[in-house]
């Protein structure tokens, strides 16, 4: 069950996963056909500043978004030390598949078409996650991520759009490795001069247009792009 608690942009919500807790928070502009999850990458939360600039932009073309901890307070604190639940893609895809099957019980969002964007690790567990409902998720969108740790890449039956910085040579290098596994329909975009973080002016909002016109295509009101 999930506890909506209102304020003036979104509603902030608690989803119940066995015997855990997640915080998201979810926008749905008026007129929606389609929702983002974001599975953030190692060391991230659902505060994620990039992250949130792109769920912004995905509002403005009337897309829904949900960003969500994949992590407890408890876990994300233990793995500020230790560093190994980041990396256990199966655990976060598992927590990204439940959390989808959340959005397909709520009533706000059970008839919105659903799509991933995960940054860093948080790729490999969308990509995971879109094999495990391949019948209900659209799309998949990339940033900056680590597609080559999901394991079934051939199984992947949606579209993917990876998208990496052009100095961020070596997750260059794991996403065409990445790519040329991924049975599915697939497109690779390199930002020049940026770096995997995309910090640099301009180019988280590069980022932003090509994520949107992704998914406008695939789950918003826009079939052609």
């Amino acid at each position: 069950m999930a506890q909506f608690i209102k304020n003036e942009r979104h509603d902030s919500i608690k989803i119940g996963i066995d015997a855990i807790e997640l915080f998201g928070d979810l926008v749905i502009p008026q007129g929606s056909d389609g929702i983002v999850l974001f599975a953030h990458g190692s060391g991230s939360s659902r505060l994620s500043p990039r992250n949130q600039f792109v769920a912004g932009e995905l509002n403005k073309k009337r897309i829904a978004t949900l960003l969500f901890d994949l992590l407890t307070q408890k876990e994300e604190e233990a793995d500020r030390f230790t560093g190994h639940i980041r990396f256990n893609i199966a655990l976060l895809a598992n927590r990204l598949v439940k959390v989808t099957d959340w959005i397909l019980k709520n009533p706000k969002t059970m008839k919105l078409k659903i799509g991933y964007f995960g940054s860093s690790t948080g790729a490999a567990a969308a990509l995971m996650a879109a094999v495990e409902r391949s019948t209900i998720v659209k799309t998949v969108v990339s940033r900056g991520g680590r597609p080559d740790l999901a394991d079934s890449l051939g199984n992947v039956k949606c579209p993917v759009l990876l998208i990496v910085g052009g100095y961020d040579q070596e997750v260059i290098k794991l996403n065409k490795i990445a790519m040329s596994q991924i049975g599915s329909k697939k497109k690779l975009i390199i930002i020049p001069n940026a770096t995997h973080l995309f910090e640099e002016q301009g180019k988280l909002e590069e980022v932003s247009h090509y994520a949107c016109e992704w998914f406008a295509k695939y789950i918003g009101e826009s079939k052609n792009i």
